[in-house]
């Protein structure tokens, strides 16, 4: 990871995304191993974008998290897709949903507060970076399809494996965040992009327009 990341917040990070490749490759699937399960590569950016942006005290608790959930024997990135079936497929989900933990009222509180929080982030990138934005997945929940998830979907789905410990830390960093008018999400997309060669967003926003225009 190329950022300024002191030594104890690389650990871990390292730690989380060990555990959630474990999880993630060994989420069942009904035609065997999905591609992105093979691809422990674009996993690590992925995850570790989002990771690199979080404070110690919500990696600290996440991954506290985590290892309680091996502990119970349970795959969080297992329950997360199930979630999000809700929405995309919601006939399957009827089927499977009293094996998951119910959610508390609190906890859906705090997921949607997050969540509105992190989509006007989101919204605001789509028109600053379109050309980049428009290489991932459809912004809203109404566009769910049983092929394809939204990003508040997904979003969604991820935050409710998270603790009501590390929900309550991580939206006080949003908060925090956006206090000082930072968008989270925009430094995110930042590091995703750099670990991928380019600079930042704006030359990667140009690189995907100008390889639009020469098709």
């Amino acid at each position: 990871m190329k950022s300024k990341l002191s030594e104890s917040k690389k650990a871990i990070i390292a730690d989380i995304l060990e555990i959630e490749w474990h999880m993630f490759e060994s989420v069942p699937n009904v035609n065997g191993k999905a591609a992105c399960q093979e691809d422990k590569n674009t996993f690590r950016i992925m995850r570790s974008s989002q990771l690199m942006e979080w404070p110690y005290d919500v990696l600290q608790s996440y991954q506290a998290d985590l290892s309680e959930a091996e502990k119970a024997g349970r795959n969080l990135m297992t329950e997360k897709y199930a979630r999000m079936m809700a929405s995309t497929s919601p006939k399957e989900y009827e089927m499977i949903k009293d094996k998951l933990m119910p959610l508390d009222e609190n906890k859906i509180i705090l997921i949607n507060k997050i969540a509105k929080t992190i989509l006007e982030w989101r919204k605001t990138i789509a028109i600053k970076y379109p050309y980049v934005s428009d290489r991932g997945r459809p912004l809203y929940a109404a566009e769910d399809t049983p092929y394809i998830t939204s990003f508040e979907t997904y979003l969604k789905g991820e935050l409710s494996t998270y603790s009501i410990r590390t929900l309550e830390l991580y939206y006080d960093h949003l908060l925090n965040q956006k206090s000082k008018n930072i968008n989270a999400s925009e430094i995110i997309l930042e590091n995703m992009v750099k670990q991928y060669g380019y600079a930042s967003l704006d030359e990667a926003n140009e690189a995907i327009k100008k390889s639009i225009e020469s098709l």
